[in-house]
């Protein structure tokens, strides 16, 4: 299976072959899989009127079971309590044990994610044998204060202090934290102070006690719009000792810890979207079979199935990209190990690799959910307005996901700027390509018919044209402001559009090409009209920001020329007929009842 750097899959052709499918889990990743939606069903959907009145203890004892039941350390390493089964195994959990409520969902991501990671990313070799093992049984959950009332997404402006001890045996810590989750039964918090006039941010592990508190108290339970019983408060600390042997890394090196940490929190974020999204669909169509108006079902109608085949296309295509995005940093993981390095630097690394793509995942993923509860809620009409049905608190619950870790806007602007440092460094060539792409517009078109006889072949060469459009606008851009880009925001939101739907058209794309290939391409029927639908509206979408962008930096001939370039490669030989799309999709779910992908 051949495996590409971040961001190459602009510049590079990707072949369905080299890209891994949830249908592709191993035995243990299936016994894993239905483990995890049998404890679900058992422990969380019952409870789901219990979490939204503010069942805080429920929270933290199904946190406990998960630990019992080894859900809590599926990547770490058993020598430090985990099970050892790797990134994918990691996202499959995450998929599915955050499906039921957010408020689960929240708890578990931040304690598994930035809870737990600095400290096997960055810790010593003592940290990590006294840390991980309480962590990954259980036995004590995690924290992480970085957030501060005047440092949001601007996280390195933090005004907590660490200042040295006289006896130079401790740091005392001084300042407040905000929007903390976990922080009402969290034991180990991971704590991020400045020490001096430092540049940057140090980090800390602290450990609470709540009968000895060491200057630490907490805030009252946050009243929120979502995630009702994930616990959510201040953190203050006055003159809270931590020992010298308590920082993490280096001194300084707090937000890079910071900024490695959400890359693993925000592909895992887009994982725990997915069944979610799953589970609405599934009960918005069990609803629409059997709600009748007019004297019929309501899925017999056009207006129900085009948004039950709308969902289906968006969950589909984020499943694609979650376990593509996800065995790529795997690869990297198991090939730096087999290098000999140690498991933290081989983490370490291919989450910076695969940066870009853990910000894509992310924003994509927040918005399919959005979506897909805003849809469950209109199939179900004034009922789905109701707290008796699921569909108002999934919607709730959905609307954090676009803020937490990182808004969706720095996401979009961090995904063009980590390409455009990559670039920079020489670790991609987006010039070459780019240039090429420039050259190919003074030239005339062929005007040949492709041979478009091969499954998905005309949808893989629309992808192409896409990357096409993407160096174009991004080539462009640069040439014209250079450094001063980045204060251009909504050129690079237009641009980051463009790469996003990029990466997803292609997963989804790739995806049912797989399965047509594994099995034939009347069983892979639905997969191939999801992708070609999500491929129809990434297309449209493109057009739009492309032209957006495109406007706002040039004029005249040159313009006219960009903007017929962008027209060619957005325009298909055969154009798709999405109804026709839709249909098939919404059949097959009304006819099985259910999300059945």
């Amino acid at each position: 299976m051949g495996t590409i750097k971040g961001g190459e899959f602009l510049i590079k052709e990707i072949k369905s072959e080299d890209i891994f499918v949830s249908e592709e889990f191993n035995e243990e990743q299936k016994m894993m899989k239905e483990a995890v939606i049998e404890f679900i069903d058992r422990e969380v959907w019952p409870h789901r009127e219990r979490f939204e009145n503010k069942d805080f203890a429920l929270t933290e004892e199904v946190m406990r079971k998960a630990g019992e039941m080894g859900f809590l350390g599926v990547s770490i390493p058993e020598q430090y309590g985990g099970i050892g089964m790797g990134f994918v195994s990691t996202m499959l959990v995450t998929d599915y044990i955050s499906s039921a409520t957010g408020s689960v969902g929240t708890a578990f991501g931040a304690h598994t994610g930035i809870g737990t990671m600095p400290i096997f990313l960055y810790g010593t070799e003592e940290q990590k044998q006294k840390y991980l093992p309480v962590l990954t049984s259980g036995e004590k959950f995690g924290a992480y204060c970085l957030t501060e009332p005047g440092a949001g997404s601007d996280a390195n402006s933090g005004k907590t202090t660490a200042e040295l001890t006289e006896d130079g045996k401790h740091y005392k810590i001084n300042g407040q934290k905000m929007w903390i989750s976990n922080a009402g039964f969290a034991e180990i918090f991971i704590v991020f102070a400045r020490i001096e006039n430092d540049k940057n941010i140090t980090a800390f592990i602290l450990e609470f006690d709540k009968n000895n508190p060491n200057g630490v108290t907490l805030g009252e339970e946050e009243h929120k719009l979502g995630i009702t019983s994930s616990s959510t408060r201040q953190v203050f600390f006055s003159d809270t000792l931590i020992p010298v042997e308590n920082m993490l890394s280096e001194r300084g090196k707090g937000f890079k810890i910071a900024l490695n940490s959400l890359n693993v929190g925000r592909i895992k974020l887009g994982a725990a979207c997915l069944d979610a999204s799953r589970r609405i669909i599934t009960q918005s169509v069990n609803y629409g079979n059997e709600r009748k108006q007019f004297k019929t079902a309501i899925s017999n109608f056009g207006a129900i199935q085009k948004k039950y085949a709308e969902m289906s296309a968006r969950t589909f295509t984020l499943d694609a990209a979650c376990y593509r995005a996800a065995k790529d940093i795997q690869n990297m993981i198991d090939a730096g190990l087999a290098e000999g390095k140690s498991h933290q630097d081989a983490e370490l690394a291919a989450f910076q690799e695969y940066a870009i793509e853990c910000a894509i995942i992310k924003v994509f993923g927040s918005e399919v959910s959005q979506y897909v509860s805003d849809e469950g809620i209109q199939i179900f009409g004034g009922m789905g307005f109701s707290k008796d049905t699921p569909m108002e608190s999934a919607w709730r619950d959905a609307r954090i996901t676009r803020i937490y870790e990182g808004t969706n806007e720095i996401n979009r602007l961090l995904t063009v700027g980590m390409l455009l440092k990559k670039a920079m460094k020489g670790e991609i060539d987006l010039l070459t390509p780019a240039m090429a792409v420039g050259q190919s517009l003074m030239g005339i078109p062929s005007f040949e018919t492709p041979d478009f006889s091969e499954v998905l072949s005309e949808e893989k060469a629309m992808i192409d044209k896409l990357k096409k459009a993407f160096l174009m606008i991004s080539g462009k851009a640069v040439q014209t402001f250079g450094m001063e880009l980045e204060s251009h925001q909504q050129l690079i939101l237009a641009a980051a559009e463009v790469m996003i739907e990029v990466y997803m058209a292609e997963s989804s794309i790739l995806k049912a090409e797989k399965l047509a290939k594994q099995t034939s391409e009347k069983e892979a029927a639905c997969q191939i009209a999801m992708a070609k639908l999500n491929l129809f509206n990434a297309v449209e979408k493109a057009g739009s920001m492309g032209k957006e962008a495109i406007i706002y930096f040039s004029e005249g001939d040159e313009q006219r020329m960009m903007l017929m370039g962008l027209k060619r490669f957005t325009k298909y030989v055969n154009n798709p007929n999405p109804i026709a799309l839709r249909k098939v999709i919404a059949e097959k779910v009304i006819a099985e009842n259910k999300y059945c992908f």
